[in-house]
């Protein structure tokens, strides 16, 4: 990253005025040295991935481990109310806790 590209801490002010941040001047300079260096490491970056190199979401291939989604057996209303301390209409009753509109 060049020294004309580096982030100022004015540029930093006027982001932060339009997220409604309030930040001092010590904070302003930090982040902007932060957020410089943070820059230049992701030029870094783009200087080493070139045409022959794939982009890539993960640096170790994956693959999924889970289990086809296939229905089995299920409970009928009858036994998954059984234990049910309240049922109406095939559903659990629970107690009311907001009040009637």
């Amino acid at each position: 990253m060049t020294e004309s590209s580096a982030i100022t801490p004015e540029q930093v002010e006027h982001l932060a005025s339009l997220s409604r941040i309030a930040m001092g001047e010590d904070e302003l300079k930090s982040l902007a040295g932060d957020l410089s260096t943070i820059l230049s490491n992701v030029a870094r970056v783009n200087e080493v991935a070139g045409e022959n190199v794939p982009a890539t979401s993960h640096p170790i291939a994956l693959s999924n481990v889970l289990r086809p989604d296939v229905v089995g057996e299920t409970l009928t209303s009858e036994q998954a109310l059984a234990s049910a301390p309240a049922s109406a209409d095939d559903k659990f009753l629970v107690p009311q806790i907001l009040g009637e509109e």
